[in-house]
């Protein structure tokens, strides 16, 4: 896991080529080329019912209120671009993930592929793991955060409750951790989430006292200098949705120096 290739950040690019302003679909397409030559902008895998990619932290995954550019909106300038595909491009979209965090994201390219796919995640068949770098010390090795989640709408965050509790508009929120390294004060986590909440890993990690570097909204002392969190999409495992092959994809790690200096450790004692 360690050993795989670092892709680079988004921030170089913001101001040259419109980030964080609506476009064009000309312009969107100039900034997928850019990010997938420079940025971390990977596509992970591609056929005609699947387009995964790995989305460098600080890009939407889907549009917001915001009206900024989004990985869907690039994505679907990609399509447009490459495959000669006249009118709109449908693209379904199968998962998110937030923002300032890093890694796969998958789309569905046809309307079947769409409807299995959203089968499987109301199934718990589509497997998500994560990589996060924390601070504090974990209790144990391995675990289960189980909470009761709520979101707040109006300051877009989300309250946890204790497992069973009766609060209205509450809905059970349970990840598998364990503990992967230690260097320093800083640990890296796998997080494998078991429900899809809002906020879910960010919020239980946070609660349990080991608060997701550069997460100021979940406690974090301070931000990361790129913006970014340390939680990373590391692992996405699905049944291909006409093919029914079982899928495994990996994203790239980020390039920050404080995932680096993780990897390094690794690879020096060969995990």
């Amino acid at each position: 896991m360690c050993a795989l290739d670092a892709s680079d950040m988004i921030l170089k690019i913001r101001a040259r080529v419109g980030f964080g302003r609506p476009c064009n679909a000309g312009c969107a397409t100039a900034l997928m080329d850019e990010l997938k030559e420079k940025n971390g902008l990977k596509i992970i895998y591609e056929d005609n019912h699947l387009l995964v990619l790995s989305k460098p932290a600080g890009l939407l995954a889907v549009p917001d209120s915001t009206g900024d550019d989004s990985l869907l909106d690039l994505a679907k300038a990609y399509i447009k671009k490459t495959r000669g595909k006249p009118g709109n491009v449908f693209l379904g979209v199968v998962h998110r993930i937030d923002r300032p965090v890093s890694g796969l994201v998958c789309f569905a390219k046809t309307s079947k592929a769409a409807s299995r796919l959203s089968k499987q995640m109301r199934a718990h068949a589509i497997q998500k793991t994560y990589l996060a770098l924390t601070k504090g010390t974990p209790a144990h090795e391995n675990g289960i955060f189980e909470h009761m989640l709520k979101k707040n709408r109006a300051k877009n965050v989300v309250e946890l409750f204790p497992m069973g509790t009766k609060e209205a508009e509450t809905r059970p929120a349970r990840t598998l951790w364990r503990v992967i390294k230690k260097k320093n004060d800083i640990y890296l986590l796998e997080l494998t989430p078991e429900t899809g909440r809002p906020h879910q890993l960010r919020s239980q990690c946070a609660r349990m006292g080991l608060p997701i570097l550069g997460d100021v909204k979940y406690g974090a002392p301070a931000p990361l200098a790129d913006g970014s969190i340390a939680l990373h999409a590391f692992r996405l495992a699905l049944d291909h949705p006409t093919k029914k092959d079982r899928l495994l994809f990996e994203a790239p790690l980020p390039s920050l120096a404080l995932w680096q200096g993780l990897v390094s450790a690794c690879k020096a004692q060969g995990d």
